[in-house]
């Protein structure tokens, strides 16, 4: 029996039985980790590339290699020790013009990965072909291929009735020419007019410069409906494709892969699918590692006379390197103390250098910026690849905002969901740290409600803004392992992309728990106006802390209004004070949003209903996510709120970081105001709230929307 669920976004850990009749499975490029099972044993055909495993020695000796080929690529990863790769795909080792090229000669099948002896370069398959009574991965063709001096690079082909990757691995970040060569030798010449000489195999060609953990791992798609023989001009004719691509991962991947297009039955049933002779991937800069060109033997004879020139040379450098050791020790010294902090991360996040960032942003140039909050500011940045992104500043002043640093890398590392924003990589040293995020067009959520007027948010927009941040939640809560509170949500904290799918963001407020606490006790940090109050008052802290700011980001989303606006009338300053009003006089849809001109009357009522239910005082009244998504599509009901939601509105400090003029305050000492991780998204604006990271100094609650605190005593969740 054969299993393929490669590339479906599975995660957790792989189940502890399966069938026995089960002996091919492929689960790569997934985000499944943990230990791998009992019944692991090289009797199997299994894929496991591109997870989050974790290995031990045994695991190691049983699959040898697959460590490397986990989502971090972590072997040599920030310390390249390769800058060139040739392979010889499906055959022997051989030199061909000019090129030296590494034998691929293992055998695959539908479910399989091989790693070079000297971990170098690796290739993995998945597929298996349709109908095909054996299974052929190899092409081989005892012909001559036209159109080379080296027929011999194209007698064997590797084949794949699906997808087939090669990787370059711990390469030297740079400027690279990836060389590909092919033949078609499956079909006959058109001009044997005969019907075997009508297959046609046809396929796309990906290259990925691996520095993002990315759902899909597709990469730049190079070729599109690629045809040998048509871009040839017929079979057993040899054609090279070169590409320019730029490794900023210490990892480059070449993706070829069948998108169901050509034929599959000519000359032979399941003959299809992409096909290769070589590869070829040489620098076009002068590298600081191995993999270089040999020199010319002709230059030997020269040493001595070299050697007598430079030594003087060399022995004046070196006094020079010495002396700048000297005084840059301290520094490094430094440097080495942060990157130590990265060791505890896995899988360990991409790095950035500092000038690479620097060139990005053009100088973290002001007419970049894309917004400021108490991480630091943030900027707009295009990487050498074209690829633009969102580059996060830290603050350098403040110890807590490096802890924060690496709670939001270590955090958004292990977690990836379409409805939460991608952190490409981070980069630190000395006092320099700075996270790299994808970069979204459309900023903040809070952005789009009350600062941005060129934003059409209907109601379907609107709608489908609180589903999938419940989604997204709903992930962390309950799908991620260990689990994740965020204990920041709130509507600048969700991050708008092209066609307005939210996606969650800012994680440097993050904790994580495990399934057998019930709850945390913690210092409460966060936002006040989405602040539940039992963690508020008492630092008690589960999921349904979450659960309560979401409420509040729901009624957000379809009232247009912040959670408390001071321009306002005293009846209307608080919204969810508000909101309750109007549903003790039955005029809950007096609520939307006024410029909303059509609205869906049902959804809206549930919306509201969902609302009211996660803003109850006790936790144990909340929903879970899942539930609470389980309402908002109207597959189970929004049960009656008979108690008024609780809602901490006010408290004895004054604001110091609020822009807008209906601002409310915070719970934050002056270290916190330094440091604190909100930057309130990584292309957003300020808060109209501000941020909690610290009861120190308790602040003297009000009054006012307090009650049912004593509901909230219990330990229900």
């Amino acid at each position: 029996m054969v299993r393929f669920l490669g590339n479906n976004g599975l995660s957790g850990s792989i189940p502890s039985q399966k069938s026995e009749t089960l002996t091919t499975i492929d689960l790569s490029y997934n985000f499944l980790s943990g230990n791998l099972p009992s019944w692991v044993n090289s009797r199997l055909q299994l894929n496991l590339v591109a997870n989050n495993f974790t290995f031990n020695s045994s695991i190691n000796r049983l699959l040898p290699g697959l460590e490397c080929l986990q989502r971090s690529f972590p072997c040599f990863r920030n310390a390249p020790r390769y800058a060139n790769f040739s392979i010889k795909c499906g055959g022997p080792a051989m030199i061909a013009d000019g090129i030296s090229f590494d034998v691929d000669n293992s055998t695959l099948g539908p479910a399989t990965f091989n790693i070079s002896s000297i971990r170098k370069w690796a290739v993995s398959n998945a597929g298996l072909f349709a109908e095909r009574p054996i299974q052929q991965y190899v092409q081989n063709f005892a012909g001559t291929v036209s159109g080379t001096n080296t027929p011999k690079l194209y007698e064997t082909s590797r084949l794949s009735p699906g997808s087939l990757r090669y990787y370059g691995l711990g390469l030297e970040n740079g400027s690279y020419t990836v060389r590909l060569f092919f033949a078609e030798t499956g079909f006959p010449e058109l001009a044997s007019q005969s019907w075997k000489s009508l297959g046609r195999r046809v396929f796309d060609v990906y290259i990925q410069c691996y520095n993002i953990l990315s759902m899909l791992h597709q990469g730049t798609r190079q070729l599109r409906d690629f045809d040998i023989s048509k871009e040839a001009g017929g079979v057993n004719k040899a054609i090279i494709r070169n590409f320019t691509t730029n490794v900023t991962g210490n990892h480059l991947e070449i993706h070829l892969f069948w998108a169901g297009k050509g034929t599959t039955g000519i000359p032979t049933t399941g003959t299809y699918g992409p096909a290769i002779s070589a590869i070829s991937v040489a620098p076009n800069f002068k590298p600081s590692v191995s993999g270089l060109p040999q020199d010319n033997p002709k230059k030997k004879k020269h040493t001595a006379l070299i050697a007598g020139v430079t030594i003087p040379v060399v022995a004046l450098a070196l006094i020079l390197i010495f002396s700048i050791l000297y005084m840059k020790r301290e520094k490094e010294e430094d440097d080495d103390d942060d990157d130590e902090v990265l060791l505890g991360i896995n899988p360990r996040p991409n790095t950035f250098s500092y000038s690479e960032l620097k060139a990005a942003t053009e100088d973290f140039n002001p007419s970049n910026k894309l917004g400021e909050g108490g991480f630091g500011p943030v900027y707009k940045g295009t990487l050498s690849d074209g690829k633009v992104v969102a580059v996060k500043q830290l603050s350098v002043a403040s110890n807590q905002g490096k802890d924060q640093f690496v709670t939001e890398i270590a955090t958004i590392s292990a977690v990836q969901h379409r409805n939460l924003v991608k952190l490409y990589g981070c980069c630190i040293g000395g006092n320099r740290r700075l996270l790299v995020y994808e970069y979204l067009v459309n900023k903040s959520l809070d952005h789009a409600l009350w600062g941005q007027k060129d934003l059409h948010l209907d109601w379907p927009t609107r709608f489908n803004i609180c589903l999938l941040t419940a989604k997204g939640l709903a992930y962390l809560h309950e799908e991620s392992r260990p689990k994740i509170v965020h204990r920041d949500v709130k509507a600048s904290n969700i991050l708008l992309d092209a066609e307005l799918c939210p996606k969650i963001s800012d994680f440097g407020l993050a904790k994580l728990y495990d399934d057998k606490k019930t709850h945390i006790t913690s210092r409460a940090a966060g936002t006040v106006g989405y602040l539940a109050p039992e963690y508020a008052m008492r630092g008690h802290l589960t999921e349904k802390v979450d659960v309560f700011s979401f409420g509040v980001v729901a009624l957000e989303i379809i009232t247009g209004r912040p959670n408390s606006d001071n321009r306002l009338e005293d009846g209307r300053v608080y919204l969810l004070n508000w909101a309750w009003t109007l549903h003790e006089n039955n005029q809950l849809l007096s609520l939307l949003d006024p410029t909303l001109a059509e609205f869906d009357e049902n959804e809206a009522l549930r919306v509201i209903g969902v609302a009211f239910l996660c803003t109850q005082a006790s936790p144990s009244l909340r929903p879970s996510m899942s539930r609470v998504i389980a309402m908002l599509v109207g597959d189970t009901e929004v049960g009656n709120v008979t108690t008024k939601p609780s809602y901490l509105t006010d408290c004895d400090f004054k604001d110091v970081t609020g822009d807008y003029e209906d601002k409310t305050d915070t719970f934050m000492d002056e270290e916190s105001q330094k440091s604190n991780a909100s930057d309130h998204s990584s292309n957003g604006i300020k808060s109209k709230n501000n941020t909690l990271s610290g009861l120190n100094d308790q602040p003297m609650l009000s009054p006012v929307n307090v009650s049912g605190f004593r509901e909230s005593i219990g330990e229900g969740r």
